[in-house]
């Protein structure tokens, strides 16, 4: 049995070696054109955001947070998030760059949204009387 094991080893592998080793190297260049590539390409896109974002830019941060440059200190940038409240973060957590256009205005509301806000406050009749959805204490019965 052994015998015929051998034989048929010696007979398969009597082709190229490089034949043999076709698929892994097919393997790896599938690899690098599937994900390395791209990984490096988003690496190098996300270095040049970091390096481009001055004071003034509105920027999204990768966990979301919205708000504007006001100092740039080395790899740490300040970001005014609301009037008073400024936050220090990363250069690098800096997710994207938000143009004039699309972004979210921090002004007071439109004429449309302030009279919806107020028929959302006459329809709540907890919001109506100021108690702003308050609950009356539990009576001890």
């Amino acid at each position: 049995m052994y015998m015929t094991l051998l034989a048929a080893s010696s007979s398969s592998s009597s082709g190229s070696p490089i034949v043999a080793l076709l698929p892994f190297i097919l393997i790896a260049v599938a690899m690098y054109f599937l994900l390395i590539r791209p990984q490096r390409r988003r690496m190098a896109e996300q270095r040049n955001l970091a390096s481009a974002v001055q004071e003034g830019d509105e920027v999204m941060t990768t966990a979301g947070i919205y708000g504007f440059v006001t100092a740039i200190d080395g790899d740490v940038i300040w970001l005014d998030i609301a009037d008073g409240v400024d936050i220090r973060i990363a250069r690098q957590a800096v997710s994207r760059r938000i143009p004039a256009e699309e972004a979210p205005s921090l002004a007071a509301p439109t004429d449309a949204a302030a009279d919806e806000a107020d028929d959302e406050q006459d329809a709540d009749p907890a919001s109506a009387n100021g108690t702003k959805g308050e609950r009356d204490a539990p009576s001890a019965d």
